[in-house]
């Protein structure tokens, strides 16, 4: 018993219970998720999985649709998530607090129940549902993800630089474009990872909002999964996790590329 309390005293071997929870919860199965990727039914090796999907027109089609359908839910998450950022850290604009908490409060509440809040506002407006209410309801579950890091970077930058960029005569769009909006790209580049990935992989907004008419990737991999095809759900996550991967890579490098940019010209 002493031995196991001097072992969890010293503070190098603090961090072994979340090492263990990490290779529990996420390597084990991405481990895992990578074995049944290129295994057949029988547990031998095979490439089936992933030439299925690519012969497959309606996966495929599925896909491009889902990474369209997430590209739509970024874009309109930064033109509408950026100004509102900008407002709540700008004090002069937002002297409360309240405005804050209200942007960011959607953040505390189930995915779930504001889809089905979602749903129920169109049924009461006596509005379709359809592809116009999945994108709706992709921008209002995700816009706050978007909104929060741009929100905390604006909270933390150096406005002394804007302040010089104004007292050499920059205008405000010229400050914009070479000062702000370079010093605010670590956030803007956040918001869009925390918007992109859970878009392009969920399905349970789509079946709500769609009444299962249409299908994103998501819904097709949680289709074969739930249908037996553990193999071949696990050939399109693992396709899922290469294209997420790939975002990450560009989003850091682009993010690095705008920093280095940014300055007072």
């Amino acid at each position: 018993m002493r031995a196991l309390m001097r072992f969890f005293m010293r503070r190098q071997n603090w961090s072994l219970p979340y090492f263990i929870f990490m290779l529990i919860f996420v390597v084990l199965p991405l481990v895992l998720i990578f074995i049944y990727a290129f295994q057949d039914a029988d547990g031998n090796f095979t490439f089936d999985n992933f030439s299925k999907f690519i012969s497959s027109p309606e996966a495929a089609n599925t896909f491009v649709y889902s990474i369209g359908i997430a590209i739509i839910t970024t874009v309109l998450c930064i033109l509408l998530g950026y100004p509102a950022a900008y407002i709540l850290s700008n004090r002069e604009l937002c002297r409360s607090r309240v405005m804050v908490v209200l942007f960011i409060l959607p953040m505390w509440i189930n995915i779930l129940v504001r889809t089905l809040a979602t749903v129920a506002l169109f049924d009461f407006m006596r509005l379709p549902l359809g592809e116009g209410a999945l994108i709706f309801g992709m921008v209002y579950n995700f816009l706050p993800f978007m909104i929060y890091p741009i929100y905390n970077t604006m909270q933390k930058m150096d406005h002394s630089y804007i302040e010089a960029a104004q007292d050499l005569g920059a205008n405000p769009l010229k400050v914009f474009t070479k000062v702000m909006l370079p010093l605010s790209m670590p956030g803007v580049m956040s918001g869009v990872m925390m918007v992109f990935m859970p878009t392009i992989s969920t399905f349970a907004i789509a079946e709500l909002l769609t009444m299962n008419n249409i299908k994103l990737f998501g819904t097709t991999i949680q289709e074969n999964i739930n249908n037996g095809m553990w193999n071949y759900g696990a050939a399109l996550s693992l396709i899922m996790l290469v294209i997420i991967f790939a975002s990450e890579l560009f989003s850091d490098s682009d993010e690095e590329r705008a920093t280095n940019e940014g300055g007072i010209i």
